[in-house]
């Protein structure tokens, strides 16, 4: 049954995508009605699927990329729906509905592999360390899809010419302030969930290989991070300059995301 769940909820996340598809280039309020009731039964379907999931397994499985990205796009969602309710905007769903609906079409058709994890880790801690990690995830994609509409309505401003959701979309200034506090809002849970990561690799193993694929790049992708919050906050970075830092941050988060497939210590395998 979750697995059907979550099935319904892709399809309610398809019109989020096709939202996202047609906003370009047409303006329809009525589109845009139909893709937030959409997503918000989206999300209700999704969270039934995940409790379902909990329910059965006894906890909420992460140790699968079936359930990790599934996870990861409800909590997406739920990110996306707090600056929808904070500023009264779609616009970040040009990017946070396509992201959404991949994450959710790869965790509802085939099999996925499996996290390894050693017997003696305690399951509990890893999955408080998932939870952070992907919230700050969520968070940072968010921030990254304001920096693609502020490009775009920088260019577009410019040009003085606008279609479709161009021509309604929120002052520069508003969508810079999304991606600063998306960014304020992720960046204390990457942080903790890095540092959860860390203790139980430390408890583990009993040490920390730095020069491991995933903890490096992790690391990197969290000094990017960190980088990107101060530029902002003590520096002033904003519009392009903070736009493109966005972009290399939302980068660096997909290479150490794909570390997981060949690091020693934090693989996933076939099952």
């Amino acid at each position: 049954m979750p697995i059907l769940w979550l099935r319904v909820a892709l399809g309610c996340y398809a019109v989020g995508l096709l939202y996202a598809l047609v906003a370009l280039t047409r303006s329809s309020d009525w589109l845009n009605k139909t893709a937030l009731h959409a997503a918000y039964l989206g999300m209700l379907f999704h969270f039934v699927s995940l409790t379902e999931d909990m329910r059965l397994s006894g906890q909420i499985t992460l140790t699968s990329v079936h359930n990790a990205e599934s996870v990861l796009a409800f909590l997406l969602m739920v990110a996306f729906m707090l600056v929808y309710l904070g500023y009264k905007t779609t616009s970040p769903g040009i990017i946070v509905f396509p992201v959404v609906f991949l994450l959710t079409l790869v965790a509802a058709t085939g099999e996925q592999p499996f996290l390894e994890i050693p017997p003696d880790v305690r399951k509990s801690w890893v999955i408080v360390h998932i939870i952070l990690i992907f919230t700050g995830y969520a968070a940072l994609i968010v921030s990254f899809g304001a920096s693609v509409v502020y490009l775009i309505q920088e260019r577009t401003l410019k040009s003085k010419k606008s279609a479709g959701i161009l021509s309604r979309l929120p002052a520069l200034e508003l969508i810079d302030e999304i991606g600063y506090r998306s960014l304020l809002m992720g960046f204390p849970f990457m942080t903790l969930g890095l540092i959860v990561g860390t203790m139980v690799a430390q408890a583990t193993f009993g040490r920390v290989d730095f020069l491991d694929p995933k903890i490096l790049l992790s690391l990197l992708m969290w000094a990017v991070y960190l980088l990107m919050v101060y530029t902002r906050w003590n520096a002033g970075w904003r519009g392009r300059r903070a736009a493109y830092l966005a972009a290399g941050a939302f980068l660096a988060a997909v290479v150490a995301w794909s570390a997981n497939y060949f690091s020693a210590i934090h693989r996933f395998v076939q099952s």
